[in-house]
């Protein structure tokens, strides 16, 4: 399990409220006037018990260290926990977080950080029927670079 200050991924459903409890209490006393969480829930739909995911660490590490880079110039904090495996419908797999001295800041930070990771985070998803994961293509997106030699 990857587990770092800000960046943690853990195994099943996230427990949310002591995930964002834990980030509260270890940001609140910066001085900071905003304090964002975006929290995903898998719903129940399309006849799926939940979703499985499967995580790239190595390559979701270094996507989110240039996350924390643009942050910092913002004098902003950007933090997220994932799920790994299987996480039931109405369950969250997802969380995701900016801190910042401004609201502003912190609002246009969140959504950007939230539709990067869907864009660009190495996390692939698969439905869950019947006790089996079915890859979830038709709801998958290219990472950008992929294929492609550094």
């Amino acid at each position: 399990m990857l587990f770092s200050k800000d960046l943690q991924i853990h195994n099943g459903s996230l427990e949310i409220e002591k995930i964002h409890n834990s980030w509260y209490e270890k940001y609140k006393n910066l001085n900071y006037g905003a304090f964002i969480t975006f929290v995903g829930i898998i719903r129940d739909e399309n006849s799926i018990d939940g979703l499985s995911f499967d995580v790239y660490e190595p390559l979701l590490e270094k996507w989110f260290k240039s996350w924390q880079e643009r942050a910092k110039k913002q004098n902003a904090i950007v933090f997220l926990a994932h799920s790994r495996g299987d996480v039931l419908n109405h369950t969250s797999s997802y969380i995701a977080g900016v801190c910042s001295p401004q609201r502003r800041v912190a609002l246009e930070l969140i959504d950007s950080f939230v539709e990067d990771f869907k864009k660009n985070a190495p996390i692939w998803k698969y439905d869950m029927r019947n006790k089996q994961r079915i890859y979830a293509k038709d709801r998958s997106q290219k990472i950008d670079g992929a294929g492609i030699l550094a």
